[in-house]
């Protein structure tokens, strides 16, 4: 219960004068709120939530490049966001066993307790139910379908295939590239060339990605019985080979729309020279896998993206 009226804890004065505030005590306070949203922040993932609200501005910045459309794609944002922390949120409901056995997840507050399991199904529950609803009310239905698809392809599919088959990734990494074409359907009420191109690209590049996070937390998914590439048994050398196949794929995807004539010789230039950044490094990896290589691709990974998004928003013909 809150005290309704909230004093400073005091401590004696050391020469029996006036009390003195403690402020230990104070700054107990104040870390065990931080701890209380450090675990809602893991719960929510909120790094992913960040990447999850810019590719969605991306896909509607796309479908209608104005002032007005970059208002609407907030609000689209908004949505989609809420719906993925449902998604997050439900993911580690039901991974919360597997979680207690891995070193990187035994700190996730549905394994320690410090948010109960009926908070997070209420809140994934209302999250859900509230992203979908707005963005078919404020949107069309169109999205909100593919917003929902992605919700149970998520839920329903790539979490409980990752106990039985290293399939998992292919379906994972459908909701991983949807937010940018649920955005542009969101605005433009259709799935347009540039909705799919996008899509296209954050699917593979999250394979390079995910082979070297993979690779380093091998253990860990072995630990858990998880089908992981890199962790099941005879798997050595596959996650750099898988890596290296997609970086290579990346560069053909990404040309799409040129191809199209939806982007000129500058997204042209870029795209290639940000393929060949991050086929350098897969391709190391695949040669010999290490922990500074599958740190190397990993980095790369996290440098592509955001240079290929500022890539789309500067090459003329694209802002045209």
């Amino acid at each position: 219960m809150t005290n309704p009226d909230p004093k400073p804890t005091l401590l004696p004065s050391p020469d029996g004068g006036v009390p003195v505030p403690n402020v230990l005590a104070a700054l107990v306070e104040v870390d065990a709120e931080r701890t209380l949203i450090a675990h809602w922040a893991e719960l929510l993932r909120v790094r992913i939530a960040a990447m999850v609200v810019l590719t969605a501005l991306l896909g509607a910045w796309l479908a209608e490049p104005s002032a007005h459309g970059l208002v609407r794609g907030v609000e689209a944002a908004l949505y989609i966001l809420l719906v993925t922390a449902s998604a997050s949120i439900l993911n580690q409901v039901l991974e919360r066993d597997t979680d207690r056995l891995m070193t990187r997840t035994s700190r996730r507050p549905l394994v320690t307790g410090d948010i109960s399991v009926g908070t997070a199904l209420w809140t994934a529950l209302l999250t859900g139910a509230l992203g979908t609803i707005g963005l078919a009310t404020r949107f069309n239905l169109l999205s909100a379908v593919l917003l929902l698809a992605t919700l149970v392809a998520y839920v329903a599919i790539y979490t409980p295939l990752k106990r039985v088959s290293t399939l998992n990734t292919a379906f994972g990494a459908i909701p991983g590239a949807a937010p940018p074409l649920i955005a542009y359907t969101a605005l433009a009420g259709h799935v347009g060339p540039w909705a799919w191109a996008v899509f296209g690209v954050l699917y593979i590049w999250q394979f390079p990605h995910f082979m070297a996070i993979a690779w380093r937390c091998r253990e860990d998914y072995a630990r858990a019985g998880l089908e992981m590439v890199a962790a099941v048994p005879g798997s050595q050398g596959m996650a750099g080979r898988q890596a290296l196949v997609y970086s290579l794929a990346l560069v053909p995807v990404s040309m799409l729309p040129a191809m199209w004539g939806m982007a000129g010789l500058v997204y042209v230039i870029g795209a290639l020279s940000l393929g060949l950044s991050y086929i350098i490094p897969s391709a190391r990896f695949a040669i010999r896998e290490d922990a500074p290589r599958a740190r190397a691709l990993l980095i790369a990974s996290l440098f592509y993206l955001p240079l290929y998004f500022a890539l789309v928003l500067i090459d003329p013909v694209v802002r045209r």
